[in-house]
């Protein structure tokens, strides 16, 4: 049985700056297929390769495949949909299959829009994926769709899901086939190397109101730090990766594994041989801040922090659950042990004005991050944040959806001169760096590395490819009145995935009546039952003092 994977020739002006980045989600499915005995599995890297639509036509003709399969984030969903409608005119026998975090929430919307994908995996999916490519392979599908968990698909004109499948529970069981991917090709730009982004853990324990990790991964699970520093290894020796990015929502979380990982990198001298960063919360920098020159040490460069805001309203609203002054000293602390910092700010809030973005700009330079990056905030359409502003979300083009692009119109700004902002931020902050900083602040490595920065942003900016700029035709402040996003005002969102969303929020609603009943009940008996406690009342074994702890 032959099962073609294929990433969408999806592009946008955010993290493709620093270089291509290998998608991470084949190799993992990959490695439990082949684990499973399917052997015959090709990979179309579409993104990466730029392939058109005529060019992907003759690739799958040539193949002749009995499975397509596809993912796909938010901005992606369009292009991973057009893939499987290639699929359906070139291999129309072949089962068509799509996954993803988009696809997972959205199943409803997807399944009504594109008749062309024949089912969904929810969720983690390399379990899934298995179960699924074992009842086609045995002739079992699609008698026993039902039967597998984590699916959705049509029957008739009903879209079902099938019962959720469990997450992976041991995740150091999982051998990612990085082979299936072709090394040359993703490079980290600052670098000039070779760049992977593995994982050491799954799920996070905070419940940002803005993001979808902890929903779709659901519990936290860490793996074993010696696997990880196997997997690291086979990275470095077998396919000359120099630089990678953990993918991990926070490795910090478990502070015990994540120093464990860190000895394993400088034990095997791996420290020497690859760099590599992170992204984690900056309450983990100040408690970690007595080991920040020994992770350092272990050949962590760059930490990316999400300081989301500066002004502590958003913070808020986000339940970020950190500070503005934790902020700045998380980024002082990290540059005491000589690791780059980029600090992340969200914009485009509704209450978002020239002056709250002129705030994030001198609180930046003021932070002294190394790189810092404006991010338009983005509304998932699965997220607890989206449904507390749904009213205000106009823009359900999903392929703008990508932090670049202004989904949500602030209050006193036109989209324009929200973008027109951001710019300016980006201008003087990175100016005053390339004059002042980048060139003369250290020398060997940070030199080199922040000067790779520099490159990766100018590089973008003369292609037009940073934040979409040459799509949305911005060329500076006299062109902030006429930029044009092209929103496709036809994408709406479907009847079924509002029914999905109005049933779920009655049951929410009534679970949360349900709750405060039982509450109120409690308080009510407990008043009934009270009583005062004897003066002469003897302790825990009938002394006068209670037990020690």
């Amino acid at each position: 049985m032959r099962i073609v994977f294929i990433h969408p020739n999806y592009h946008s002006g955010g993290a493709e700056i620093a270089g291509n980045w290998p998608p991470a989600w084949v190799a993992y499915l990959t490695g439990s297929l082949r684990a499973a005995g399917f052997d015959d599995i090709h990979f179309i890297d579409a993104m990466t390769h730029h392939i058109g639509p005529e060019a992907l036509r003759a690739r799958l003709a040539e193949l002749r495949p009995d499975v397509v399969g596809t993912t796909a984030i938010t901005p992606a969903i369009y292009e991973a949909e057009a893939v499987l409608q290639i699929a359906a005119e070139v291999a129309p026998d072949a089962l068509r299959v799509l996954g993803g975090i988009h696809a997972t929430f959205m199943f409803r919307q997807v399944l009504s829009e594109a008749p062309q994908v024949d089912v969904i995996v929810r969720g983690e999916g390399e379990e899934i994926v298995v179960a699924l490519m074992q009842a086609v392979e045995q002739g079992r599908w699609p008698a026993d769709r039902r039967k597998i968990k984590g699916l959705a698909f049509r029957e008739g004109d009903e879209i079902v899901a099938t019962q959720a499948a469990a997450t992976v529970k041991n995740l150091d069981a999982i051998d990612p086939d990085w082979s299936i991917l072709d090394w040359d090709k993703y490079i980290y730009v600052p670098l000039g190397v070779k760049v992977a982004i593995p994982n050491m853990a799954r799920g996070c324990p905070f419940t940002c109101s803005f993001c979808s990790q902890w929903k779709f991964w659901r519990d936290y699970r860490v793996r074993d730090p010696k696997k990880v520093a196997d997997e690291i290894e086979r990275l470095v020796e077998d396919h000359g990766v120099g630089f990678f990015i953990l993918a991990d929502e926070e490795p910090t979380i478990n502070k015990k594994k994540f120093v464990e990982f860190c000895q394993e990198l400088i034990d095997r001298g791996l420290n020497e041989r690859v760099k590599w960063g992170i992204n984690t919360r900056v309450t983990d920098i100040y408690r970690d801040r007595d080991l920040l020159k020994f992770y350092r040490k272990a050949g962590l460069v760059h930490v990316s922090l999400g300081t989301e805001a500066a002004a502590q309203l958003k913070l808020d609203l986000f339940n970020k659950e950190t500070t503005v002054a934790q902020n700045k000293e998380a980024i002082r602390l990290l540059r005491e042990a000589d690791i780059f910092t980029e600090a992340q700010f969200i914009v485009g809030l509704d209450n978002e004005t020239a002056e709250t973005l002129e705030e994030t700009y001198q609180m930046a330079w003021d932070w002294q991050p190394d790189l810092a990056n404006w991010s338009m905030y983005t509304p998932w359409p699965f997220t607890p944040l989206f449904q507390d502003i749904r009213d205000q979300v106009e823009v359900f083009d999903f392929s703008k959806y990508n932090f670049v692009t202004p989904i949500m119109k602030p209050a006193a700004l036109t989209r324009g001169e929200l973008l027109d902002g951001v710019m300016k931020n980006y201008r003087r902050f990175y100016m005053k760096k390339a004059l002042f900083h980048y060139p003369w602040r250290g020398t060997g490595f940070r030199r080199r590395y922040l000067l790779g920065c520099l490159k990766a942003f100018l590089k973008a900016g003369v292609g037009r490819t940073f934040y979409d700029l040459g799509k949305a035709g911005y060329w500076g402040p006299q062109t902030k009145a006429s930029v044009d996003f092209h929103f496709d005002d036809t994408r709406q969102i479907a009847e079924a995935q509002m029914a999905d969303w109005e049933a779920s929020a009655d049951r929410a609603a009534r679970a949360a009546e349900r709750r405060a009943a039982v509450k109120g009940q409690m308080k009510e008996r407990a008043v009934e039952r009270s009583f005062r406690m004897p003066a002469d009342v003897a302790a825990c074994g009938g002394g006068k003092e209670q037990m020690a702890e």
